[in-house]
């Protein structure tokens, strides 16, 4: 099991130096994971630059540092699936930084960008999965296609709060409250100070909320409960016969 004792001692200082320097103040985009004892496997979670095809997902991989860093580049892995021309199926990765252009000087925060801006301009000229370097040559459309599917499936989209669903639930608990106190009779009139005719509210078992003089229910935003359209029917009746009656005499 590889160690820090695989490191010589300066190494391991100016490790603990950078990955400390990451922790505080990561690069945009990039997580670092850090663990003291070990400083020869590091984890970084990538999150897909927006406009990509690789938006909303999330990927983790890792470098992997040889005894004789920083003088040999570290080798990087995808531990998140992805469909991309420079990352093989297997996960590895293909940048000139962790090959030819390797120099000892340059640190894991500059190899941690470079390979987050393989995500933004991918190299298809030098791909390690040639069935996306050619689809990205040919058919742009259909290689953003299969990206996203990708990205979708295997690289934990983050999920936002569907506040849809939460306003629809916040009305209709509204509305029951509503329909319960007023068939308790404890619904107040909303147009009590509007200058609207002064309507009653009965206290009594069995009587109805606020009406208008037509015994339709009034200030309620869901329908009226049967109680109050029940109540309404016969009142208009007796309205009705009181009518009658009198064209009657007349």
């Amino acid at each position: 099991m590889a160690t820090n004792e695989n490191l010589p001692p300066n190494v391991i200082k100016q490790l603990a130096k950078e990955l400390k320097n990451l922790d505080e103040t990561p690069p945009e985009g990039i997580k670092v994971g850090v663990n003291d004892d070990d400083f020869t496997t590091i984890f970084a979670d990538i999150d897909g630059p927006a406009g990509t095809p690789y938006e909303n997902g999330v990927f983790r991989m890792k470098l992997i540092l040889s005894s004789d860093f920083p003088y040999s580049p570290p080798k990087g892995y995808f531990l998140t699936k992805i469909f991309h021309p420079n990352i093989s199926n297997a996960g590895e990765i293909c940048v000139n930084t962790l090959k030819k252009d390797w120099n000892p000087t340059l640190g894991l925060r500059h190899v941690l960008l470079v390979i987050r801006c393989l995500l933004i301009e991918p190299f298809p000229e030098s791909a390690l999965n040639e069935q996306a370097g050619k689809m990205l040559l040919e058919d742009y459309e259909e290689y953003a296609r299969l990206a996203r599917l990708y990205t979708g499936i295997h690289a934990k989209p983050k999920s936002k709060p569907k506040q849809g669903a939460i306003s629809e639930s916040t009305t209709a608990l509204n509305v029951d409250q509503k329909n319960t106190l007023a068939q308790k009779g404890e619904l107040k009139n909303p147009l009590a100070n509007t200058g609207a005719a002064p309507t009653s509210t009965a206290t009594s078992k069995g009587s109805s909320g606020p009406s208008n003089e037509n015994g339709a229910a009034v200030g309620l935003d869901a329908a009226p409960p049967a109680a109050f359209k029940k109540e309404g029917a016969l009142k208009e009746k007796k309205k009705i016969d009181a009518r009658k009656k009198s064209l009657k005499r007349l």
